[in-house]
């Protein structure tokens, strides 16, 4: 099989590349994290208005470039490797690509243009606090006079907190395979509570309580109780554009310590001429060479409608593994500046955890390669 990009998809990559090298550097980075937002709205607006980013992959008729899922994965693989504070993955990932697969005609005209416009920002209300890494739903919609009414609370939502819109999987029924619903929701609403959950990698994610919240059958994406199809087309994508993300952070920890062994001398010549550090180089080279033909795979699978589980699967695998070698490895080769607060690559390895655990750890991953082998 053939990876390689095409001309107008390697001018993406280098364009994504310059603009937020330019616009989003380290020290906003830094700065992103400690503001509430965790966003730069003007940043947004350019990747919206000047870049069409959040439109990458939608149809022209609503505002978007008519582009593909490894079109998005090249864009996804350099917001990781700039480490971009935004709701760009929830927005577009978790909730514009299910919208444009499941979305009405009346609902697709509604949103999608306003995503494209970078008018709205959303996200994905799906784990709970008492479920692990494999989603259990246990927030309930009750149907009474012709509204729907949501009572419960979700956890880990990135970006609630600045949201105009959620995507909630909620309960209709207690059948297993035919009990869930997708609802679109007012962020809005008096019923909604919003927390911001503090973690090690500051990356917004909130506590989401529903009390009573009314939603419109008309709001309703799909069909009811047939929810969960919604879920698994939202986790395949996300998952390995998760992936993507790792895959682009890996590659800057590579080139930063690639930089400094050259640079970094000792005993009278450059350390990355001592045998130990290259095969430290070489071994996080290796691997993310690795991870990349994984994804790509997965993607391609994806993108013609093939079975992509045990590909998905093991890349989500490789990409926990990985992130975390090539962070600790980089660190070891960075010697004592690495492990300072100051250091860019303590920026990547804060993110490590909370990129292994999104939709799920390395164990949960396995176990879907142990299936997808018919163990």
């Amino acid at each position: 099989m053939d990876f390689s990009l095409s001309e107008e998809q390697k001018m993406l990559r280098e364009s994504a590349r310059d603009f937020l090298a330019r616009e989003c550097p380290k020290r906003k980075v830094r700065e992103l994290e400690e503001d509430y937002k965790g966003y730069d709205p003007e940043l947004w607006g350019k990747m919206a208005s000047m870049l069409g980013w959040m439109g990458l992959v939608f149809p022209e008729e609503y505002g978007g470039m008519g582009g593909n899922l490894i079109d998005l994965a090249i864009l996804i693989e350099e917001t990781g490797r700039n480490i971009v504070p935004a709701p760009f993955f929830s927005t577009v990932v978790l909730c514009a690509l299910p919208i444009l697969e499941y979305g009405s005609s009346e609902q697709k005209k509604t949103f999608l243009p306003k995503i494209a416009a970078g008018e709205e920002i959303w996200t994905l209300a799906l784990n709970e606090s008492s479920t692990g890494c494999e989603p259990e739903v246990r927030l309930i919609a009750t149907f009474e006079r012709g509204k729907y009414r949501l009572q419960g609370a979700k956890s880990f939502v990135p970006y609630a907190h600045v949201a105009d819109y959620f995507l909630v999987i909620a309960r209709t029924s207690q059948s297993a395979q035919e009990g869930h619903t997708v609802f679109i929701v007012d962020a809005k609403n008096p019923g909604v509570k919003v927390e911001v959950i503090p973690t090690l990698a500051r990356d917004k994610q909130c506590e989401v309580s529903f009390d009573k919240v009314e939603v419109a059958k008309s709001s309703i994406l799909g069909e009811v109780g047939k929810g969960w199809d919604m879920v698994d087309f939202i986790l395949q994508r996300a998952t390995i554009m998760k992936c993507a993300e790792v895959l682009g952070a890996c590659r800057a920890v590579l080139e930063m310590t690639n930089s400094y062994v050259k640079a970094r001398i000792q005993f009278d010549r450059p350390i990355g001429s001592f045998q130990a550090v290259q095969h430290r180089m070489a071994d996080m080279f290796i691997d993310i060479e690795g991870l990349q033909y994984l994804i790509y795979e997965a993607l391609w699978e994806l993108s013609i409608g093939l079975p992509s589980r045990l590909h998905i699967s093991m890349a989500k695998v490789k990409a926990n593994e990985v992130y975390q070698r090539a962070c600790i490895e980089g660190i070891k080769n960075h010697g004592a500046i690495g492990f300072t607060a100051d250091h860019d690559i303590g920026l990547y390895y804060r993110r490590v955890k909370a990129a292994e655990f999104f939709l799920g750890d390395a164990d949960f991953y396995k176990e879907g390669v142990a299936v997808g082998l018919g163990l």
